[in-house]
């Protein structure tokens, strides 16, 4: 897939990446939708609002995600996110574990992937 018309969508948890994916990505004139599901109780957020074309789905931890937000929230609020983006991580055309990349090493596993 190469930069054009096509739709890329970026979900996942919060601290996962997808705001630092998302503007890599459109940096290099890719159409991207940062889909921020992971706040709604809408089970196919994620097609109903840009049904991508292809389907990004960024992973942490939840030890990860406290690190990097510097939050303090508790665990049940970042597991019912990760239970309203099952459906979304379901129907990912690619899954990334963000806890040891960088963004970077990120972007480079989505641009391989979409060659």
């Amino acid at each position: 897939m190469t930069p054009d018309k096509s739709i890329i969508g970026v979900v996942g948890p919060c601290a996962s990446g997808k705001s630092t994916l998302v503007d890599a990505l459109r940096s290099k004139n890719y159409h991207v939708r940062h889909i921020a599901q992971e706040h709604s109780y809408v089970s196919d957020m994620w097609k109903q609002l840009s049904n991508p074309d292809f389907l990004i789905y960024l992973d942490v931890s939840f030890e990860i995600s406290i690190r990097r937000t510097g939050t303090s929230w508790k665990r049940e609020i970042f597991e019912k996110q990760v239970a309203r983006l099952e459906h979304a991580r379901n129907h990912a055309d690619l899954f990334i574990q963000t806890d040891e990349l960088n963004p970077q090493q990120v972007l480079n596993i989505v641009l391989d992937s979409l060659q």
